[in-house]
């Protein structure tokens, strides 16, 4: 009789455990400190018992402030295989932002780096309820508290529809939304994607996007979980060190947003024959553009598969196919482990070829929105199909191409970033009457931020005063790049801001008024 295929966390662990316990799941490129699966599923343990004294029983919500690490990974999945809820903060965020996760998302204990626990502590005091704070060296191969003799501890039966992520999004009204996604939709992902790309034991990935992002916490963290592969993991992306990583720890497929691309694109060329091992390069978080596409497939002789998907997907819900010939450059390719069609305003499907919204439908669709029962509802068309916002057209083939955005959220480097937070932010400047902020292409991370603003009369501010300001509130990522003082902002008939109408000042000169 076959056995069950694994629906947790705890279950993938234990399943890879014991099919190649001495294998390498994880590598630390810089410091050479290796982890194989039966040490992961001896760590879960320690993990979980450690939770159990400080944190509460499995369901208790857990926040995690550090970058990559080996401790980072190591409380990402234990703390899921033990039946707990993370919920990994984003280091882009400011404090006010941060504060607002960690008290929405009813986080009990928050891990966090040295570097940052100062911060931390000062925004979660003003918070009602207890949360511990817990200084953990992200490289460091013990937690504070963590016992050896933890390895043995008994996991917890978890139910696969348990709530085991949180991550938080922005969303259009500035306030991030907490995605829920239970134990089932990881895996189920986590297996979509090995099936995908055809993944196996001796395919290890480049892990260089942070664990906090959707992408890497499903696609380089997960997956292997699926397919017994491992992850080479350096502190950050470097593109002048990036193919040393991928040569000198034969990685055999690399994950990356555009971003990257464009990035490795202005550096060195390895030899040919260094980098032949790598069978393949996914992108994914943004549109890549067709000429960088082909300029990476033509100077290094890697085939790129396009993909797509969102946080309420856990990650990729589209990808081209492993062959190469099938591959239609532009188009984010086909389902990925679920249903997807083109419909109108009322959820109805439409014909091939015919621009509508694309919806989906799948295993691992987010149930929706944590203590948001409005969001969740709005995001759902009443047959239960998942709105993307974004629109598209699918051809004759099954083929999806994405022509444009329902929602105006920005998405700067595989970052989605609310306009509306910028709007706020530059409203409590003195001098600003108004302001609204809008995507526009950039080379490097797809889109960069342009604020329009309406100066109130008797007041003088320039470009750098108002950038100066952004910094302080918001932080250099999200900082506008490109200020146009204007004399009016286009609203419709409700007096809603028509940001893409903003556009047409994006080739006015700087500083001029419309």
């Amino acid at each position: 009789m076959m056995a069950e295929a694994p629906r947790t966390v705890a279950q993938l662990v234990d399943a890879q455990a014991a099919a190649r316990p001495d294998a390498v799941y994880f590598l630390a490129t810089e410091t050479g400190r290796t982890l194989t699966f039966a040490e992961l599923a001896a760590s879960s343990r320690r993990i979980a018992a450690l939770l159990g004294r400080i944190a509460g029983p499995p369901g208790t919500h857990v926040s995690i402030v550090m970058p990559n690490g080996l401790a980072t990974l190591r409380l990402l999945v234990g703390a899921m295989a033990g039946g707990y809820c993370v919920n990994p903060v984003n280091l882009l965020s400011q404090p006010e932002q941060m504060r607002y996760v960690i008290d929405h998302c009813d986080s009990r204990v928050v891990f966090v780096a040295p570097d940052r626990a100062a911060k931390v502590r000062e925004g979660v005091a003003g918070i009602e309820r207890e949360i511990l704070v817990v200084e953990v060296d992200p490289d460091g191969e013990a937690l504070p508290g963590e016992e050896a003799g933890d390895a043995s501890f008994a996991l917890p039966q978890v139910a696969p529809d348990a709530l085991a992520l949180l991550m938080y999004t922005s969303g259009t009204t500035g306030k991030p939304k907490g995605v829920m996604l239970t134990q089932s939709n990881l895996v189920a992902n986590a297996r979509a994607i090995s099936e995908e790309h055809r993944l196996g034991p001796s395919d290890r990935v480049t892990a260089v996007l942070p664990l906090y992002h959707i992408n890497a916490f499903a696609v380089t963290m997960l997956a292997p979980l699926a397919h017994g592969g491992s992850l080479a993991m350096p502190p950050k992306f470097s593109a002048g060190r990036f193919w040393e990583l991928a040569t000198r720890h034969g990685c055999t497929w690399l994950n990356m947003v555009p971003t990257m691309v464009s990035y490795l694109l202005e550096g060195p060329t390895p030899p040919r024959e260094s980098i032949a091992h790598v069978r393949f390069c996914r992108t994914a978080s943004a549109p890549l553009p067709p000429e960088h596409l082909l300029a990476f497939q033509s100077r290094f002789g890697i085939g790129v598969i396009e993909t797509m998907g969102l946080t309420e997907t856990v990650a990729p819900a589209f990808s081209n196919p492993w062959e190469a010939d099938r591959r239609r450059v532009g188009s984010v390719g086909k389902p990925s482990g679920c249903e997807a069609r083109i419909v109108d305003e009322r959820g109805r499907e439409l014909p091939d070829g015919t621009p509508g919204e694309i919806a989906i439908r799948g295993p691992q669709v987010t149930p929706g929105y944590y203590k948001n029962p409005e969001a969740s509802a709005a995001a759902f068309f009443p047959d239960g199909w998942l709105r993307s916002g974004d629109v598209g057209v699918r051809d004759r083939e099954g083929y999806f191409f994405v022509t444009g955005r329902i929602k105006e959220l920005i998405i700067k480097g595989g970052e989605n970033i609310a306009p509306r937070e910028i709007d706020e932010v530059l409203l409590r400047h003195p001098a600003v009457l108004d302001a609204a902020a809008v995507g526009i292409p950039d080379r490097h991370y797809g889109q960069e931020i342009m604020a329009c603003v309406i100066r109130r009369p008797g007041t003088a501010c320039g470009e750098e005063e108002l950038r100066d300001f952004c910094v302080e509130h918001l932080g250099p990522f999200k900082t506008p790049k490109v200020i146009r003082f204007v004399e009016e902002l286009p609203r419709g008939p409700s007096g809603k801001v028509q940001r893409l109408k903003l556009l047409d000042a994006a080739t006015a000169p700087a500083g001029a008024a419309s």
